[in-house]
């Protein structure tokens, strides 16, 4: 048995030098996002806040291009998968017994506007994967000394009435191939076979769906990627309380969406080759 348990802690969206523009669309799709935020590292951030997960939309601000060239390096779009850590040292060194560690433990902050106007730091600990193990994105383990700052009543309410992040989902050639570094950091017992065309993991109330790319095309309306490319983070699915909700929140928003399944579908476009989806819990 292994000795982490699968928990998505939240997942990235880089947007590089776009955090004007995300900021914009993702208010547009009923999301309350928090005031930007700029970590010591250099990147600036705003985030969507659920009760077990959270999104965030990753950036730099133009004084910061040369400290984050990762960011503008990277492609834009959903490609960041993060998982809890309680003990940022301890996952560390289950991941480098594994040899899945790229480096040490990485400890950062950045400052959090509060309603009764203090600032105080949000302090965190990454841990990632080692990056050719997920040429696709980037994963890592994140612990967060603060948690009270992150998870915070007030920003927890959206006009979409999203709850958390259900699904993130991994389009790929072989899904087998693309799950199997999980298989290694979890234990195979945490895989779950859906079908041929689909391998699952449960992350609390989150479930990281390696699918292939006909089944991406026919429950997603996600079209095959251009060029050859093994795997891709192409999806994230949102529990809602209220369908209609969402519905009228992305109406309000002028938002494209189809309806299918009893699920409303979003190709997000604006360069993040991004889908979403929302389904009523």
């Amino acid at each position: 048995m292994s000795a982490i348990v699968p928990h998505l802690d939240h997942v990235v969206i880089n947007v590089a030098d776009g955090l004007n523009a995300s900021e914009l669309l993702f208010r547009r799709l009923g999301f309350s996002l928090t005031a930007r935020g700029h970590h010591s590292l250099g990147s600036s951030n705003h985030l969507a806040v659920f009760n077990d997960n959270y999104l965030e939309l990753l950036g730099y601000e133009d004084a910061n291009t040369l400290q984050r060239k990762d960011l503008w390096q990277a492609p834009l779009g959903l490609n960041g998968l993060v998982w809890k850590s309680a003990d940022a040292e301890k996952t560390f060194q289950h991941l480098a017994n594994n040899q899945l560690a790229d480096s040490s433990p990485n400890a950062f902050y950045r400052a959090v506007r509060l309603n009764d106007g203090t600032e105080p730091n949000a302090r965190f600990k990454t841990v990632p994967v080692a990056a050719v193990r997920i040429p696709h994105g980037r994963s890592f383990f994140c612990q967060h000394l603060t948690p009270e700052l992150v998870w915070r009543a007030e920003w927890q309410t959206h006009p979409n009435a999203v709850s958390h992040i259900s699904e993130f989902v991994i389009s790929a050639t072989d899904i087998q191939q693309a799950a199997q570094v999980y298989t290694e950091i979890f234990g195979q017992e945490n895989l779950q076979q859906i079908d041929e065309d689909e391998l699952s993991l449960l992350a609390g109330r989150a479930r990281v769906r390696f699918i292939s790319p006909q089944k991406a095309l026919n429950k997603w309306g996600i079209a095959p990627q251009e060029g050859i490319q093994s795997a891709k983070m192409v999806g994230l699915g949102f529990a809602t309380h209220s369908l209609e909700a969402a519905r009228q929140s992305l109406q309000r928003g002028d938002i494209h969406f189809i309806e299918k399944e009893q699920r409303i579908i979003v190709p997000v476009g604006h360069g993040l080759g991004l889908t979403i989806a929302f389904t009523e819990v």
